[in-house]
């Protein structure tokens, strides 16, 4: 059995979309601070983040899009643990024109799955080139993955929608579905083809529709 991890890291000030803002991470309680609070010797930390929602990987609920769908605490587990698992080579499909339409899927499989898209964008993960031209699904690839019945959508990329359509016809017709969206994803290149098993569920809050994941692949 071998673990594959496949979400960033996050940092103290690091960048995940151009123009939100970054996590502060800190001590809400010091080590220093806590001696006087416990026996000699016995320290502890407490840490405070301050972060928007869409920080590092993160997946978003249908209520991310839509104010009636299920946010995160009625997000099914069924549909971010243990889910068999599909890679999808779009490399080149991402490097020709940046759209990757239904023909990156033909002849695949995705019912009951996590389909997970490879561009190898997160190659460029923390540059400036990150968020200048990067692919994304087509309306169309959408509407193949919602009719074929994906269980959750996930790729290496700034955006599963091109960033300067203001309609964002993939998230509307995954998440008007309740397939979960997982984004930037990282380390696909490690992953065979298929039978791997996937697991990205966030914290189960209420009232919100994106949350950081730690997404990783079981071999």
């Amino acid at each position: 059995m071998t673990f594959i991890e496949l979400s960033h890291m996050i940092e103290d000030g690091m960048t995940t979309y151009p123009g939100l803002p970054c996590p502060a991470i800190r001590d809400f309680l010091a080590r220093e601070d806590s001696e006087s609070k416990y026996a000699p010797g016995t320290t502890f930390q407490m840490g405070r983040i301050d972060m928007i929602a869409n920080t590092g990987t993160y997946v978003d609920a249908p209520f991310h899009r839509f104010v009636d769908g299920p946010d995160l605490a009625d997000l099914p587990l069924e549909r971010l643990a243990d889910l068999d698992g599909v890679l999808v080579d779009a490399i080149d499909a991402a490097e020709a024109e940046s759209a990757i339409g239904p023909e990156s899927f033909a002849g695949i499989d995705v019912a009951g799955k996590a389909v997970l898209v490879r561009t190898d964008w997160s190659k460029r993960w923390r540059t400036p080139a990150y968020g200048e031209g990067h692919p994304f699904l087509t309306g169309e690839a959408a509407e193949l993955l919602a009719e074929r019945g994906a269980a959750f959508v996930g790729i290496d990329s700034l955006n599963i929608d091109d960033a300067t359509d203001g309609m964002r016809p993939v998230h509307t017709r995954l998440l008007g579905e309740c397939i979960p969206i997982g984004e930037h994803l990282t380390n696909l290149a490690a992953l065979p083809g298929s039978g791997f098993r996937f697991h990205a569920a966030p914290v189960r809050v209420r009232g919100m529709g994106s949350f950081p994941v730690r997404a990783y692949a079981i071999v």
